[in-house]
Parts: C-alpha cells; sequence; structure tokens
C-alpha cells in the first residue's frame, strides 16, 4: 500500500509567490555577475591606465570668467562691450580650449602610463557658445529691430496697434534770475535748447501719447506735462515718467544760463549757450553748436552719435559713441569710450585726448583735421609732441611741427614731420615709412627684421634678415628711431616745395559792353604732394 503524502490542492497566490521569488533570485543572481564582471574590467584598466587626471581647460576658463566679471563690477569695463566683444569673437574661446587639449594630449603621450582626463567642462563650453551664438545672432536682430523701433522705441506703441495722440501744451515763461542753473531732466523725448536775451525761461512741450481713447491719451499727456521750479538760483524744468509717452521740448534759456540735461532717450540739441553745458544721456544723440562754455557729456548707454562746433571751452566726452564730429573748439577736446564709428576732427586749439581700449591719442594743437575709424588714424596739421598708440590701423600723421611718437600693431606707419624734429616709430608687423623734408638736421637708427630697408638719403643698411639703419643727415640735430618687426623701413626724401602762387592782379574797371580778354591757356600748377 502507497505511503506517498497527499498532494495539496492549487493555490494560485502561492504558485505567484514561488515564481516571483525565482524571478528575483535570478536578477540577483545576474546582478551579482556583472558586478563581479564589472571589477574585472576596473582592475584590468587600473593596471594599465593611472588615476584619473583633471584638465586645466575648466580652470582656466573659470578664471578667465571671474576676471572678467571683476572688470564689469569694478567699473573697468562695459558690460556692453563686453558683449559686443564676446558675441564676435567667442568661437576663439573654443579654438583656446581645443588647443589647451590638444596640448595635454600630446603630454599624456610623453607619461609612462597613460592617464584619463576629466571632461566636466564640455558642458560648460557648449553653455558659453550657446551664449556667443545668442550675442552674435542678437546683434544682427538688433539691428533691423533698433531701425524700426528707433532708439526711443516709440514705435513698439504702433506696432501692438495703439494709436497715436499728439497734444501741444500751452507756453510756461517763468522769469528767472540772472546767472541762473537750469536743470532738464525728461525721460524720453527730444530736447533743443536756445537762447535769448529774455530774463525769462520758455518752455514749449509737444506730447505723444499712446492709448486706445482721447481721454485715456489725454490724462497720459497731463501727468507728464513738464514743469518748471525756481528755488533761489536755481531753476528744475522736469517732466514725470511714462512708458506710453514721448515728450519734446523746445526751451528758451537766457544766454548766460548754465544749463544741465538729464535724458533717458532722446536726442538733445544746444545752440548759442555762454554758460556752458552738461549732459548725461542714455540713448540719444547730443549736438551742440557756438557755446561759450565747456561742454560735459556722459553716454550711458547704446552708441549715438555727438557733434561740436565753434565751442569756446573745453569737450569733455564719456561713454560708448558711435559717429563723432569736432570743428573750431578753442578748449580742449576729451574722448573716453569706446567709439563704433568714425571720428572726424578739424582745427582745435588746445589738446586732443582720445582714449578706447584700441587707440590712445595725444595732439596738443590740431590746426587742420584728423579722420579716426576702424581701418585708419590720419592727422593732417598738428603742433606739439603727437603721441599715438594703436592696434590693426594704418597710421598716417604728416605736417606735424613737434615730436611723433608712434606705436602700431598690424598696419602701416607713415610719418612726415615739417621740420627737424624727434621721431620714434614702433611697428609690431607692417611697414615703417618716414618722409623727411630736404634740409632735414637728424641722426637716424632703424631696424627691421624680415623686411627691406630702402633710404633716400646718404645712410648705412647693413645686415640680412635683420637689417640695421644708421646715419647723420645734416647736423644731426633730431634723433630719428624706427623699428618693425615684419616689414618694410622706407626713408623718403620731401620733394621741394613749389614756388607760392602770385596773386591774380586786379582787373581795371571795365564797361559792360567792353571786350573781356581770354586767359592765356596755361596748365595748372601742379599740385603739392605732402
Amino acid at each position: 500500500m502507497s505511503t506517498q503524502p497527499p498532494i495539496p490542492p492549487y493555490d494560485p497566490r502561492t504558485q505567484w509567490k514561488a515564481y516571483r521569488e525565482q524571478q528575483r533570485a535570478a536578477w540577483r543572481a545576474q546582478r551579482e555577475a556583472w558586478k563581479a564582471q564589472r571589477h574585472v574590467w576596473k582592475a584590468g584598466m587600473g593596471g594599465y591606465y593611472a588615476p584619473r587626471v583633471p584638465s586645466v581647460v575648466g580652470p582656466i576658463i573659470l578664471i578667465a570668467i571671474g576676471v572678467v566679471g571683476l572688470m564689469v563690477y569694478t567699473g573697468h569695463l562695459a558690460m556692453s562691450t563686453v558683449g559686443q566683444w564676446y558675441g564676435r569673437w567667442w568661437p576663439l574661446l573654443l579654438i583656446a580650449a581645443g588647443l589647451a587639449m590638444l596640448a595635454e594630449w600630446m603630454l599624456d603621450l610623453r607619461r609612462e602610463m597613460p592617464v584619463r582626463r576629466s571632461n566636466g567642462f564640455i558642458g560648460v563650453l557648449i553653455l558659453l557658445a550657446v551664449i556667443g551664438l545668442g550675442l552674435s545672432g542678437w546683434n544682427h536682430v538688433w539691428g533691423p529691430m533698433h531701425m524700426q523701433f528707433g532708439d526711443d522705441g516709440d514705435n513698439f506703441f504702433n506696432f501692438f496697434g495703439l494709436p497715436e495722440h499728439s497734444f501741444d501744451q500751452p507756453v510756461q515763461t517763468v522769469q528767472i534770475p540772472a546767472n541762473a542753473s537750469v536743470q532738464i531732466e525728461i525721460p524720453r523725448g527730444d530736447v533743443s535748447i536756445t537762447t535769448s536775451d529774455s530774463p525769462n525761461i520758455e518752455v514749449q512741450a509737444r506730447v505723444t501719447a499712446y492709448a486706445n481713447s482721447d481721454d485715456e491719451a489725454k490724462k497720459i499727456a497731463d501727468g507728464v506735462t513738464p514743469h518748471v521750479t525756481v528755488s533761489g538760483n536755481a531753476v528744475l524744468v522736469r517732466s514725470d515718467a511714462n512708458d506710453k509717452s514721448r515728450v519734446n521740448l523746445t526751451i528758451t534759456v537766457p544766454k548766460t544760463a548754465h544749463t544741465t540735461v538729464n535724458a533717458g532717450r532722446g536726442d538733445i540739441t544746444a545752440a548759442g549757450l555762454s554758460g556752458g553745458l552738461n549732459v548725461t544721456a542714455g540713448r540719444g544723440d547730443v549736438h551742440v553748436n557756438a557755446i561759450e562754455g565747456p561742454v560735459v557729456v556722459r553716454f550711458n548707454g547704446g552708441h549715438h552719435d555727438f557733434s561740436a562746433h565753434q565751442v569756446a571751452g573745453d569737450v569733455t566726452l564719456s561713454g560708448d559713441t558711435n559717429d563723432l564730429t569736432f570743428s573750431e573748439v578753442k578748449g580742449k577736446v576729451s574722448v573716453d569710450g569706446e567709439i563704433f564709428g568714425d571720428v572726424h576732427i578739424e582745427t582745435v586749439d588746445g589738446n586732443v585726448h582720445i582714449h578706447t581700449s584700441v587707440t590712445q591719442l595725444e595732439i596738443p594743437s590740431l590746426t587742420g583735421d584728423m579722420t579716426l575709424n576702424s581701418d585708419e588714424l590720419r592727422v593732417t596739421g598738428a603742433k606739439g609732441s603727437v603721441r599715438v598708440t594703436t592696434k590693426s590701423k594704418d597710421v598716417d600723421l604728416s605736417q606735424i611741427y613737434g615730436d611723433t611718437y608712434v606705436e602700431n600693431r598690424n598696419g602701416r606707419i607713415a610719418i612726415a614731420p615739417a621740420g627737424s624734429y624727434n621721431v620714434e616709430a614702433k611697428n609690431e608687423k607692417g611697414d615703417v615709412e618716414l618722409t623727411l623734408p630736404p634740409n632735414v638736421s637728424a641722426t637716424l637708427n632703424g631696424t627691421t627684421r624680415n623686411g627691406e630697408a630702402i633710404s633716400d638719403f646718404p645712410v648705412t643698411v647693413t645686415g640680412d634678415e635683420r637689417k640695421t639703419v644708421s646715419g647723420r643727415i645734416g647736423a644731426g640735430t633730431a634723433k630719428i628711431q624706427l623699428s618693425t618687426e615684419n616689414g618694410d623701413l622706407n626713408i623718403k626724401r620731401a620733394g621741394e616745395e613749389p614756388p607760392a602762387v602770385p596773386a591774380t592782379p586786379a582787373q581795371p574797371e571795365v564797361s559792360p559792353k567792353a571786350p573781356h580778354l581770354k586767359a592765356p591757356n596755361t596748365p595748372p600748377p601742379a599740385p603739392v604732394t605732402q
């Protein structure tokens, strides 16, 4: 008779638990196998590779970002300048990082045991590249938007369908003290300042409001209408801020008033002031004319134009600008900030000082004219010691009545002194050309590497790859020192000046009916090459 135990009845829950335990045991065994295999692989690789070594690229990037941030925070760099520069040159960051990684790879090849470099900075590089692309694209996109909306953003409201309403406010006439200090504060709108012999100040305002209804526009216009406040010798003309409005002011002040303008968005023009002008502008052009006192202008944002004509005092300009024009300035001209356009200066009696991140210029007196742009710096006619330090520009100085010092890189230097004056020219990459008068008295020394040395004067040229020019011209009074690392030295003799053209003799008075004599067919005088 059989003794087998009875088969228990089928229980689905018990069977599922058993199956689940079997699956868990199988997964645990598989994980243990993977761990063992990974340990074996690590042990094998550990015997071949040295411990992981950090890359120097990451710390260098952090240091560079920290230095730039510190300079911006301390005011040594403008954030707009950093953005523009980085938006243009950000690929250099990737090139520098690639070169550093390549140098590390070449260094690792010399090791007895290979190392593994950490690459955690790759994410930072990608982020910086995205920022660079964004800034580069923003410069291209902002240009058309800037033209569409303008500096003041007035078309922004029209773009979203807000109608434009204009209101000419009543003229305000207020008597002010003699030699008063007039301060004008306007957040949005143009300011035009003129003068009169009257002791009164006149303020005429044209308000433009953007609103869906006339009542709403009238309420906005009433809120921003400027008010004139007189407190002793101080006069305040002030308009409240409203982003949906624009206030254009025409202000007439006494000639002797000293005027200060604090403007946010809008152009500023002033003429006829004898008490001086002080301007702080956000976004807008500034143009002054016939000012007898000093002119001080500060640009806080944007790149805008500035012009000054017939100024009897000093002109001091700071901040980033675009096109600059100066003429007939009796005092000094000082420009400190980045210049993104062209500069043209004519006839400045005082010192001309220009300081940017690329160019430093000092001219004691400009008797002729000067042009400065991204490609060249040209000065024709100056008195005193001229000093120029720049790069990536062609420098051309002529008719210089004084000593000259020029330091350049990646550009040409051409100097033509008007007499026997000291000249020092240093060029890292580019030609140096010196044009001397025929009767010059100077001691010449010059060197060039990887270039030619040519002279119209009897001087000594020695050397092969590195040439040396030396000699004494005349009595050897002035000292001339020329040098270029990669370029030619060319010392020219200026041509003899042509005789002065005689004045045209006065013609005798003749009757209108009398025949006129024809001028002889003589060729015009040859032009003088400076």
